[in-house]
């Protein structure tokens, strides 16, 4: 029977092949490498990197799609597939002291939140490799000052070099999307760009920042830092948090740090 997309799952399956080609392109899967791939689908990515480096792990939520895929795969390479929710998929128990590497065509509806709980588990990820919606790649490539710049601009590039890598269209998939798609490479650093003392003291002041991104920071961080406190990191308090660096953020974050 024919497999009908799920909208709860956020299902838009990609069957352009040259957009397919281009993604296997830019992963450039090796033999030996540790690689998953989240939402596999109906195997449009999965099938020709698992031809190219002999085995792979998915995670697939939907469970009809399971065993479809896995008699497509077995002519071709040893696919295990993990029947589970990425969102509280351990990829760090996955890795058991390597480091793997995740693609995907990310579920738009929940892609925020698991691109948060990927990043939480970046020391044990090399990279990523994910098709997204071309918002959520223009905000977390953004740069302080610009349009799309805030929370997840500042938490990913804090944990990864943002590499947007190209732009698809609506009618690369089945059904559609309404919004247009982009490709890009996440590469966990592997030293971090700023010295931050507490992830959990940056992660808390930068959520708070731009709950409110119109107010300026004295108002915004007010029961965080007081004005005196923003003040001493070398920051406007009346500054507002679309205008403050990842270095400033930092900053920041390191002098709520003292007083927790």
């Amino acid at each position: 029977m024919k497999h009908q997309a799920r909208k709860r799952f956020g299902q838009n399956f990609l069957h352009d092949q040259t957009v397919i080609q281009r993604i296997v392109q830019a992963i450039r899967p090796q033999p030996g490498q540790r690689l998953v791939e989240i939402g596999p689908g109906k195997g449009a990515i999965t099938l020709p990197l698992l031809a190219a480096c002999n085995h792979l792990e998915v995670i697939e939520l939907d469970r009809d799609l399971v065993q479809p895929l896995a008699e497509k795969a077995q002519a071709i390479g040893e696919l295990i597939i993990h029947q589970q929710d990425a969102l509280r998929f351990d990829f760090t128990a996955l890795a058991n002291g390597e480091r793997v590497r995740t693609v995907g065509n990310l579920p738009y509806n929940i892609s925020t939140p698991l691109l948060f709980h990927l990043i939480a588990q970046s020391d044990s990820i090399q990279d990523m490799h994910f098709m997204l919606q071309q918002e959520v790649v223009d905000r977390m490539a953004a740069p302080p000052g610009s349009r799309d710049y805030g929370r997840l601009s500042v938490m990913i590039q804090y944990r990864c070099k943002v590499e947007p890598l190209f732009g698809v269209d609506p009618g690369a998939f089945q059904p559609e999307p309404k919004v247009n798609s982009a490709f890009v490479r996440l590469t966990p650093w592997q030293q971090a760009p700023v010295a931050v003392k507490n992830t959990d003291c940056l992660a808390t002041l930068v959520r708070q920042a731009f709950s409110q991104r119109r107010k300026t920071l004295r108002n915004t961080l007010k029961g965080l830092l007081s004005e005196q406190a923003i003040r001493a990191t070398g920051t406007d308090p009346s500054a507002r948090p679309e205008t403050i660096s990842l270095e400033q953020y930092a900053a920041l974050a390191n002098r709520l740090a003292e007083k927790t």
